[in-house]
């Protein structure tokens, strides 16, 4: 299966996850951690650079069988965030999730990102639909949701482990073929 680079303009661009940028996200992870646990289950435990990278082998070969779209985001050739679907093929659907180190948060880098894998998404692997689950508490995430033209379709109560707690998660989708309202360049993330 073939990806083709995105280049997002202004120094932003999107590459497959491998194993050349798992030690560079890796990195970055481990210096946002701390904010990434308190919105992200997978951000609860440390991981060893060893983990992470069989993390990776494993993306890349759900990749190679049509299940995952594992992308790092790119700023001068530099990782400096994930973005990513699920494929559930049979349905037709896929979840999309994304994250950005903190540094570079406002920038539009993860708007930029999200709109370019949602339209891939619709156009190239012609998925019927496009969801993305956050915890509700995650105003900058479900942010770039509604920028990216996503609908949110309800909460779920107390549906995720975050840390020691339960939290509520908001669902936003996007149908193919929805419009999207002309709006200003994307800022922020």
């Amino acid at each position: 299966m073939s990806f083709p680079f995105f280049d997002m303009g202004d120094g932003y661009d999107l590459v497959l996850r491998d194993l050349h940028t798992v030690d560079a996200l890796h990195d970055r992870i481990r210096r946002n951690r701390p904010r990434l646990r308190l919105i992200e289950p997978w951000a609860a435990e440390e991981t060893s650079l060893d983990a992470d990278r069989a993390h990776t082998r494993a993306q890349l070969e759900e990749w190679m069988e049509g299940r995952a779209l594992p992308l790092a985001i790119r700023y001068l050739e530099v990782p400096i965030g994930a973005v990513g679907l699920r494929i559930d093929r049979e349905m037709g659907t896929a979840t999309l999730a994304y994250w950005v180190d903190a540094a570079v948060e406002g920038r539009g880098a993860v708007t930029r990102a999200v709109s370019a894998v949602v339209a891939y998404g619709f156009s190239t692997l012609e998925l019927a639909r496009i969801e993305i689950r956050t915890s509700a508490s995650n105003e900058r995430a479900r942010a770039v949701a509604e920028r990216a033209g996503f609908t949110l379709e309800g909460v779920l109560r107390s549906a995720a482990v975050v840390g020691d707690e339960r939290q509520d998660v908001a669902v936003y989708g996007r149908l193919a073929g929805a419009a999207v309202a002309e709006e200003a360049p994307p800022e922020g993330d």
